[in-house]
């Protein structure tokens, strides 16, 4: 143990954080201390803690199950990470983690959400008491739905969201339920059956349940839907890597993937910073924000490299085979791969839009009058909101996706 490592564990000790074995915990120089509670939190052998953003608060179990990396996360109150690496995610109070865990940058869980154990992911982004089972990689996708830890979204096991494509690009990001609606913590769940796997890029809507054992490639925007997906068809048919037929539906689905991200950096701004409390402090909201802007990046570093390809595809179109490859579908790519810079500009420029400010202006009262009549616990002043002011929520959230989605595609009056 280096002197450094011992300072910093002592400091600990002293501030009250629980260590049963000191010397089977390594703890970065770069630890800030401060940003580590001493109040009800439990290290277990095996632990090591890095990074300067780094934040452990409150109630925080980490490595019962297993030995855990913390890298530079920002761990809220009651969050037990039972084992496994953890790097650059937000985990919001009551989450939590089994062990065999791989959670990568980007990935935020929200109040209650969890997964059982071996699960990876990565720029996933899960709302309140979403719950995911064993055996799971879930990267890029978002998910909210479902009204209480009792009646929640959930993931079965051995499940799997294919995000990444023959053509080797991640344009494939998954939209289940949505931003506007999903904050409310009021609509119906969504169920993907164990044993099956979502194709990306894919949207499906509050309600949906999809049957184990079904690898779902289509979307869903009926409620209320059962799917039930058979294999998929059988044989040996022509196929070139590089070309890209569904233009229109892939750049639809990022942009609007995108656009929901960006009114969530919104609700992370406006909304949950009236919650800034000792339960969510102010390091723990500049984390989520923070996590949220670093997933808007990304989606658009991935979308810029889909677009990139677009001449790539034309030339193979139009030397693959012996027939004239259709024009529409040159027209479209080539125009996706001119305007590409202004539609990255126009999504970039979409963290500035605000949406309808009177009912931003209208919400934000009715928030604020809740917190002083509930307190500051987020699930039971959103919960508490009337129907009329969820609605003057939803539509002032709404307004800022379809903003965002209507100035990127105004570049693209080909692909709109």
């Amino acid at each position: 143990m280096t002197q450094s490592n011992t300072k910093i564990i002592q400091a600990l000790l002293d501030k009250g954080v629980v260590m049963t074995n000191p010397a089977c915990i390594d703890i970065g120089p770069e630890v800030d201390p401060d940003r580590i509670s001493g109040q009800d939190v439990i290290l277990y052998p095996g632990c090591r803690i890095y990074g300067a953003q780094t934040l452990i608060l409150d109630g925080a179990r980490i490595g019962y199950e297993a030995p855990a990396t913390i890298d530079d996360c920002y761990v809220g109150p009651d969050v037990t990470l039972n084992g496994g690496f953890f790097n650059g995610a937000v985990f919001l109070e009551g989450a939590g983690c089994g062990s065999g865990a791989h959670i990568r940058a980007g990935t935020i869980f929200e109040e209650g959400a969890r997964c059982a154990h071996t699960v990876g992911l990565k720029q996933t982004i899960l709302f309140p008491w979403v719950t995911l089972g064993s055996l799971i990689n879930f990267c890029d996708v978002f998910m909210a739905g479902g009204t209480s830890a009792a009646d929640h979204s959930e993931v079965g096991s051995a499940y799997i969201h294919f995000n990444y494509t023959p053509n080797q690009d991640k344009a494939t990001a998954s939209l289940l339920g949505d931003v506007p609606g999903g904050v409310m913590l009021d609509r119906p769940p969504i169920f993907l059956g164990g044993q099956g796997g979502l194709v990306g890029p894919c949207a499906l809507t509050y309600g949906t349940t999809v049957s184990a054992g079904s690898i779902c490639r289509k979307d869903e925007a009926k409620p209320g839907r059962l799917i039930i997906e058979g294999a998929a068809r059988s044989g040996r048919v022509p196929f070139t890597s590089g070309i890209y037929r569904g233009v229109k539906r892939i750049v639809h689905h990022n942009i609007t993937y995108i656009a929901n991200l960006l009114a969530l950096r919104q609700w992370y701004l406006q909304v949950r910073f009236q919650f800034i409390a000792d339960r969510y402090p102010a390091p723990l909201a500049a984390g989520l924000e923070l996590t949220v802007d670093a997933a808007i990046n990304e989606r658009i570093r991935q979308f810029e490299k889909f677009c990139q390809k677009m001449p790539a595809s034309i030339e193979l179109l139009s030397t693959g085979t012996s027939s004239e490859p259709p024009s529409a579908l040159v027209a479209q790519q080539r125009e996706l791969h001119t305007h590409c810079a202004d539609v990255t500009r126009a999504l970039n420029d979409g963290r500035a839009t605000t949406g309808d400010t009177a009912l931003r202006d209208r919400f934000l009262d009715d928030v604020a009058t809740a917190i002083g009549q509930n307190g500051k616990h987020y699930l039971d002043v959103i919960r508490c909101l009337d129907d009329k002011s969820r609605k003057s929520g939803t539509r002032w959230l709404q307004s800022i996706v379809d903003q965002t989605v209507k100035m990127s595609l105004g570049h693209l009056p080909l692909l709109a």
